[in-house]
């Protein structure tokens, strides 16, 4: 069968991105791979409606209300080959079977590149975070710790004290200079540089000298790739953020390749639930009047 548009990705931002297709009564389907980049976390927060329910509960009631749709369709796949075709793109998975697409949204994802360091992967999404949106205001005030890992750390360190008193671990990462360690001490950022040996306990950072400091949660800034190479394949233009590699789109969430779009953490504009959301439903409408319009 020919789909109107393929969505490769079915987390928050793939199935926004289609049910806009699915309601403009076009052919739509979701192919996932299984591996939401918030499927670590127990409670999701900052999106209306939703907040503090568990991420999963969340990803099934929005499969469930996307699949009432007759006109939608879901296969638990991993798109490994994506080429242009006559009538818009072929697109070839792992299982083996082939799919055809007027055009294609791109929703797959990203990975989280963790710092090698001991205790940190287990706790990953616990009591380990990467966003203070999404986890910051639970910590109820705490005591917070940031982990090093470079230069955009120290903007971290200077953004934590909204949700709790912070202690900046440059693990012998960074150093930070006199106008940083300034505007740190303003913000009544503690320093420690002594290089970090493992994570213990719920959040306890121990040091490298055996000393221990008890946190109520830790925050990094990880580089990310993206988790699929279809991005690459299709042509569409890659650029290199801060925290690593994200697709190029315009306002309409369409990418340099005419007919593909992107949404969700593989674009500038993800980061939250609340941001794929809206940037998917986004890429959903733009993507139906592509078809209307051309």
């Amino acid at each position: 069968m020919l789909f109107d548009v393929v969505v490769i990705g079915g987390s928050h931002a793939g199935q926004s991105a289609a049910l806009q297709i699915a309601r403009a009564r076009r052919r739509v389907l979701v192919i996932d791979a299984g591996a939401r980049r918030n499927r670590f976390a127990s409670q999701s927060h900052g999106v209306i409606g939703q907040d503090g329910r568990s991420p999963d509960a969340i990803a099934a009631d929005g499969k469930a209300q996307l699949l009432a749709y007759p006109n939608a369709q879901w296969r638990e796949d991993s798109v490994v080959r994506a080429e242009r075709s006559d009538a818009g793109y072929t697109l070839i998975c792992a299982s083996g079977q082939h799919y055809r697409a007027r055009q294609l949204v791109l929703a797959f994802g990203v990975v989280d590149e963790l710092p090698e360091l001991e205790g940190l992967e287990e706790r990953w999404g616990d009591s380990v975070f990467h966003c203070p949106y999404c986890h910051g205001y639970e910590l109820d005030g705490g005591r917070i710790g940031v982990l090093g890992s470079g230069p955009l750390s120290y903007l971290s360190a200077m953004l934590m004290p909204e949700w709790g008193q912070t202690v900046f671990l440059t693990d012998a990462s960074f150093e930070p200079d006199e106008e940083q360690r300034e505007a740190l001490a303003r913000r009544g950022v503690e320093i420690v540089r002594d290089r970090i040996a493992r994570i213990v306990d719920r959040a306890t950072v121990e040091l490298a000298d055996g000393r221990r400091i008890a946190f109520d949660g830790l925050f990094t800034m990880n580089r990310m790739r993206l988790s699929s190479p279809v991005a690459e394949q299709l042509g569409c233009a890659i650029e290199e953020g801060p925290l690593g590699p994200y697709v190029r789109t315009d306002d309409a969430m369409e990418t340099s390749t005419p007919g593909v779009f992107a949404c969700g953490d593989i674009t500038h504009r993800g980061g939250t639930v609340a941001l794929a959301i809206g940037n998917g439903a986004l890429a959903g409408i733009a993507a139906h009047r592509k078809l209307v319009f051309g």
